[in-house]
Formats: structure tokens, sequence, C-alpha cells
């Protein structure tokens, strides 16, 4: 009882945890499939569903985080949207709202990375068994001309997880050059290390194959078709204005600018990191992935390759896919109810997406955690959410029990 009786007092305490004060709880309006609706109207329990409030309350009264949004979809309709929190506190408090732009971190990964290697695979530009260095001869150097793009995607390359920042003094081009010279730290294939630099290997593949950076690629392939209006690398001005704020980069707070300094190195275009997205986008990109590469009528991924990119991969330390995660030891943030199928990623900055097929679920949770002094912590408590979504599935009318 005294866990519940802080959270409560959490909620009494904190004017913003519930939904920002100009927003209301009447349905919003998305573009095409999406459309809000009662949980109810999709089988889901919305009683369980608003534990996520005492969840999140919890979390702002601990400062795991100054805000978030998260969204939560079901059977192609949006059954829960709310911000919470501030989306900066410093150098003075700003609201969180539902469209806020947030720096997705790691979510760069699958989001744009994997996805757009994914649709090279589609049309024959390369296999996931290709060595990279076929594609990338320079990459071949010091032990790596065997390493394939699945083990890139899978992080079963041997490469380092991060390579020095000196080797980002000199420019973009110079860095590639140092991360091509760089030696596997572990044999290929056979040892899990979750790997920034094989994913912007990953980034580099795409710009070779097609002429375009991941940046372009994405948006025009991905995003653009998906209807992603408000996703890309390097926010316009207008987006980065409703960026959530992360820390300061030596005497300005970085607001629409990647927080990875890898990244913001490589000019914010990089396979890792780098990506801006709003949760409602992100809702249109895993309601996709469950449609089998399609929404309302626009196809941008075949389903044998939505099938290929999310089957699972047997790694040294749990169960990966070309791109997510579904089960290791990155999975805090995926609860405890999804089923099997369900994938997923985190990033660095606060934010999480899993999507299960299985159930016609996905949740996405965007939170801005390293604001002010990167001490925030929300993986945990991103858990928590996915567990609370998946357990109010199929409960609308026989379980009216709220579960924490």
């Amino acid at each position: 009882m005294k866990d519940v009786a802080i959270v409560l007092l959490g909620c009494c305490l904190l004017p913003h945890c519930q939904v920002a004060a100009d927003e209301d709880q009447s349905p919003k309006t998305f573009r095409g499939s999406l459309s809000a609706v009662t949980p109810e109207a999709v089988g889901m329990n919305s009683g369980r569903l608003n534990v996520i409030d005492r969840i999140v309350a919890e979390g702002l009264t601990r400062a795991r985080m100054p805000g978030c949004v998260v969204l939560v979809g079901h059977q192609g309709r949006t059954v829960f949207h709310k911000a919470y929190g501030y989306r900066q506190l410093q150098p003075e408090k700003v609201a969180m709202l539902t469209d806020t732009v947030f720096d997705l971190a790691s979510l760069t990964k699958p989001v744009a990375t994997a996805t757009s290697v994914m649709s090279l695979v589609e049309q024959g530009k390369l296999t996931l068994d290709d060595a990279v260095a076929a594609h990338l001869p320079d990459f071949a150097d010091n032990g790596k001309a065997g390493i394939t793009v699945r083990q890139l995607l899978t992080h079963m390359g041997g490469l380092i997880p991060d390579n020095s920042m000196r080797d980002y003094d000199d420019g973009p081009a110079e860095a590639m050059r140092r991360v091509f010279a760089l030696t596997p730290t572990a044999v290929p294939g056979e040892k899990f290390m979750y790997s920034d630099v094989g994913f912007i290997v990953l980034a580099e593949l795409v710009k070779r194959i097609t002429g375009e950076d991941v940046h372009q690629y994405s948006r025009r392939v991905i995003f653009g078709p998906l209807q992603m209006t408000e996703t890309g690398f390097l926010p316009t001005s207008d987006l980065a204005v409703r960026a959530a704020v992360t820390q300061q980069r030596g005497e300005h707070w970085m607001q629409g600018e990647v927080h990875d300094p890898r990244a913001y190195a490589l000019g914010g275009i990089a396979g890792h990191a780098g990506l801006f997205s709003t949760a409602a986008d992100l809702a249109r990109y895993a309601q996709a992935m469950i449609n089998g590469g399609i929404l309302d009528g626009v196809r941008v991924l075949q389903p044998d390759t939505v099938a290929l990119m999310r089957s699972p991969v047997q790694v040294s330390s749990g169960l990966r896919t070309p791109g997510w995660d579904m089960k290791s030891p990155y999975s805090s943030n995926r609860g405890d109810l999804l089923s099997a199928a369900a994938f997923g990623h985190g990033g660095f900055t606060g934010t999480a997406l899993w999507i299960d097929p299985d159930q016609k679920l996905f949740v996405v949770f965007l939170s801005n955690r390293v604001h002010p002094d990167g001490k925030g912590s929300v993986n945990a408590l991103a858990g928590r959410i996915c567990t609370v979504a998946a357990s109010a599935v199929g409960c609308a009318k026989t379980d009216n029990r709220v579960s924490r």
C-alpha cells in the first residue's frame, strides 16, 4: 500500500502529470488509419490502461524523466495518447504536448537504418548474407572481410560498441575512414555486442548503394509514403521548436539537435542515432509493420520482407531480429505480457517502441529522460507500461479490475 500511496500523492502534487493543460481527451484526428477510439471499442479495458497515469506520475515524482508521451494502438486504432509533465525544465518550464518532437536516439537503428537496408534486400540490391565488404571494399581491412550484413544488423559482427571520439575530430569523411580501419574485438558471428559502430557502417552501406544518405533514402522510401511528415534527421525549425530539450552542449541547450556526440560529429545524420519523430508518426510506422508493410493502401515493404525483418535470430545472449530487439539484455523496456512475436527497441534519450503483431498491439513511449542532467532512468517504467497495455487486451467486458 505504501507504493500505491506514493503514486496517488504524486498525481495530486504534479499539475502536469496528466494531459497537458491545452490538450483535452476528445478523440484526436489522425491521417487515415489509427483514428482514436475508446479502448472498449477494440476489446481493451480502459481501467487497466488508466494505470499508465499512475505509473507515469510515480516516474515524475521520482524524477525518472521531466515528461513523456505515451501512445497505445490496438487493431489499427489509437486507444491511448497522452502527454505528461514537461518537455523542458531549464532554462524555463514548458509543458509536454502530444505533438512534441523527440530525439529518438537508438530507435534510429531499426526505424531508419534497418528498414532502409531491408528495402534494399527486397529490391535485390544486396542480401543479408552478403559480406559488407562486397559493397564497401575499404571495410575489409583488419579482419572484417567476412562480416555480413546480417551480423551487423544483429550486433554479431564483433565490432566495438563505440569508437573513440577522437576518430571524429577531422570531419565525417576521415571519421568513416577510421571506422573502416577498426579491428574487430570479437570473432564475427560468435558474440553479441551491441554496437553503434555497426550501424554507422550500415548507413554508409545504404549511401554507397543508393547514392543517398540514410536521411534522404528513408524519407523518400519509408517516411514519405507512410505520411510520417514529422519524422527525419535534422529537423526543420518549425519541428525543432516543438522538440523536447535534452542536455547542454557547450553553452546552449540541445533542442532539435541530436544528443549523440558521434551522430552530431557526423553532421546529424548517422545510422545509429539522429532520427527525430513524434508519437503519432511512430504509430504509423508500427501499424505498417503489423499490417505486413502497408498502411492506408500504400505499401513500403512486401509482407515477406517484414516477416524477415521481425523473424527471431538467436544471438549469444538472447534473441534479436535483423534490426530489432526481441529478448536480450537490452529488453528491460519490453514488459512481461507481450507475445513471443513482439519486437522493439529503446533509445538512450529515453525512448522505446514495442510492436506485437500477434496481439495487433503497439506501445510508443517517448521521453527526454536525459534532461536536464542525464540522470533520468525510464527503461523499467516503459516496461511496466507495456505490461499494462498488454494486460488490457481482450478483457473489456469480462474484467474491470485494475492491475498494477
